[in-house]
Parts: C-alpha cells; sequence; structure tokens
C-alpha cells in the first residue's frame, strides 16, 4: 500500500532501497525526497503545523495569516506547483476566492502508485485545466524521471503560469554552507521591494550570474547561501539558451548530500530564486523561516496575471506559455537526491 501520513497530513510514498519519494493529497506537493542513507529530506518542510488546504478556515485560523496566501502556506511542502498563477491574485481575483500560486497548489490530487510510477491527477475548475503528474522512481536509482501534461478543457487558447516552486530547507540548507550551481545567465533582481524597507539586493538590477549587485555597492555570490542575520530576496536567471538542457543544483558539503533538477530548457526557460531568512514577522512566518526557493518556470517574476500578461516578455524570451484550446502540453524533467562532496560530482549535463 502507498498511502501514508507525513506530518499529519494524507500522502502517498514511491520508494526504492536509495529514495523515499512522498506526495501529499491536497496540494499534490512532492513533500519529500529523502535519502535513505542520511535520514535527510532536502525539500523544505515549515516549521508550523501543516493542514489539509480544504480545512482552512480564515476566521478561526489566524495562525496562518488571514490573507490570499494564508490557504496555501497552512498546507504547502517541498516543491509546489504553480498553476495557473505563480504569484498573487488581482484584487478581485483574490475577492472571489483564488490563492496564491492559483489552485494547482491546493486543490485534491487523485494519487495512484503502480510498480515504481506514481502517478497524480487533479481538474482544476477556476481554470479549466486538467494536470497530470507521473514520477518514475526505478529500482537502484537515485534519479527521479518526472512527466507533466496540462490539458487545456476549453475552447479558448489559455496563457498560463506553469512553475515548478522547488524551496529547500534545513538541515540541507545552512547559512554560509549550502551551495549552488545553475545554467543561469542574463539576470534581474526583482523590481519592487517586498521586504518592507530591508532589501539587500539594488531593486531591478540587471546583472549576469551569480553575482547580484547590493544596496550598499557590494556583490552578493548567489552560489553560496547568504550569512546575513535576517534577509529576504528574490531575482530571476535566464537560462543559457545556447543549452538545450537548464539545470539547477545544490550542496551540503558537510553532509555530503547533493539536490539537481534538471529540464528542458525550452520547457522553462526561468529560474527565480527566493531567499526567506528569517525576515517575514507576520504569522505564520513569524521570524522562524530559513528557506531557499529554486524555482523553474515559463515565468521571470511571482507577480498577478495582469501583471504577467502586461510584461509579456523580459530579455526578448516570453513571460508565459499558452496552452490551445482542448489541447494537452507535456513536459519532462528530472530529480536527483544524491551522496557528494562537491558539485562537479554530481552527473550534470
Amino acid at each position: 500500500m502507498s498511502a501514508t501520513t507525513y506530518l499529519n497530513r494524507r500522502a502517498h510514498v514511491l520508494e526504492n532501497e536509495h529514495l523515499e519519494v512522498i506526495v501529499s493529497v491536497e496540494g499534490g506537493h512532492l513533500a519529500a525526497i529523502r535519502d535513505k542513507t542520511t535520514g535527510i529530506n532536502p525539500l523544505w518542510a515549515p516549521p508550523w503545523p501543516s493542514i489539509e488546504p480544504s480545512t482552512y478556515n480564515a476566521a478561526r485560523m489566524p495562525e496562518y495569516g488571514g490573507n490570499s496566501e494564508s490557504q496555501l502556506l497552512s498546507g504547502i511542502l517541498g516543491h509546489n506547483l504553480c498553476l495557473d498563477l505563480f504569484g498573487g491574485p488581482s484584487p478581485d481575483e483574490e475577492a472571489a476566492g483564488l490563492t496564491v500560486h492559483g489552485e494547482g497548489s491546493v486543490a485534491p490530487y487523485r494519487i495512484e502508485v503502480a510498480g515504481d510510477t506514481l502517478t497524480q491527477s487533479a481538474t482544476l475548475h477556476t481554470c479549466g485545466l486538467r494536470f497530470e503528474r507521473a514520477i518514475h522512481l526505478p529500482a537502484g536509482a537515485r534519479q527521479l524521471d518526472i512527466t507533466e501534461s496540462v490539458e487545456n478543457l476549453s475552447i479558448c487558447d489559455r496563457p498560463v503560469a506553469w512553475t515548478q516552486h522547488v524551496t529547500l530547507g534545513p538541515p540541507f540548507l545552512e547559512k554560509g554552507v549550502t551551495q549552488f550551481e545553475a545554467t543561469a545567465r542574463k539576470s534581474k533582481v526583482i523590481e519592487s521591494d517586498f521586504t518592507g524597507g530591508h532589501a539587500h539586493m539594488a531593486t531591478g538590477a540587471e546583472f549576469e550570474w551569480p553575482h547580484a549587485p547590493c544596496v550598499d555597492g557590494s556583490m552578493e555570490d548567489l552560489r553560496v547561501f547568504t550569512k546575513r542575520e535576517k534577509s529576504g530576496a528574490f531575482s530571476t536567471h535566464l537560462m543559457d539558451p545556447a543549452r538545450p538542457e537548464a539545470w539547477f543544483a545544490a550542496i551540503n558539503p558537510y553532509l555530503r548530500l547533493a539536490v539537481a533538477y534538471i529540464w528542458r530548457r525550452s520547457d522553462f526557460p526561468w529560474l527565480g530564486i527566493w531567499e526567506e531568512n528569517h525576515l517575514r514577522a507576520g504569522a505564520p512566518w513569524n521570524g522562524r523561516v530559513l528557506t531557499r526557493g529554486m524555482e523553474f518556470g515559463v515565468s521571470p517574476f511571482a507577480e498577478s496575471r495582469r501583471a504577467m500578461i502586461d510584461r509579456g516578455s523580459l530579455f526578448g524570451v516570453p513571460g508565459y506559455r499558452w496552452i490551445p484550446a482542448r489541447k494537452t502540453v507535456t513536459v519532462e524533467y528530472r530529480a536527483l537526491v544524491m551522496p557528494a562532496g562537491s558539485l562537479a560530482d554530481m552527473p550534470l549535463p
């Protein structure tokens, strides 16, 4: 039987002798890719109690913040799918009940495990899309082969955001220790300050990976996780157009454990890097969160649907994807968790 519980959530498990993969029923989050040798899951588990998103009630649960991201935050785990929105809803969408990052982040999923493959699917009624993900973990492998399909159920072509919000956390994520690399090239800091005046990166600055300009004139090397006492940041990175495959990798050299995601650059041309380092004081964050999101997708920034469409593109590359009427679009990518002494030890393209 694949049914299990994880952090008091209904979930299903897929495993072999090296890895244990856990997917939540509600939200469909790839909650854990646990390395059985070390017992470590490099993905983020929030410090607050995790509940089923369907049980969230704003009036009774102020501990989750009481805004458009609260239902998502009540149940968010690890690798979160953002579909068909990457970012916050408009005021009218929020009033109608749409949450941050869209219905794909909170919907209930049907999950089946057959042999070495876990399949999850959901119909997203608010946007008229049907989503399916198949995770394949062969015996002896340390790599997940993942296929996703999005079917447009309507008779109209639809522009969508579609982002894999992969979020890393402790103990794998460690200040001044965890190292990163990516096939990024041209980059830009987010164009607005969402930190309440605490931004250390220069708002809206364009730069070349990996050195982000800071407000004090220094440069931040994004290949090493911050040592700052408190910080928050978001930057977007165009993956190298000269390479058919894009990837990011991270390693904790003390734990000798590494994680990587590899995908077709034409499917997901953007990588967003989000940092939350004990900065957000409101509920449910309460200054307790240390995390880094490595968010690859079709959009450069987390923003409203209107802003995404009005932007259109960045650096000459589109910032959303069309799903044709009554058609299905399929993508493939890979996730790898393995022991490694350095990023050079990893089998990256």
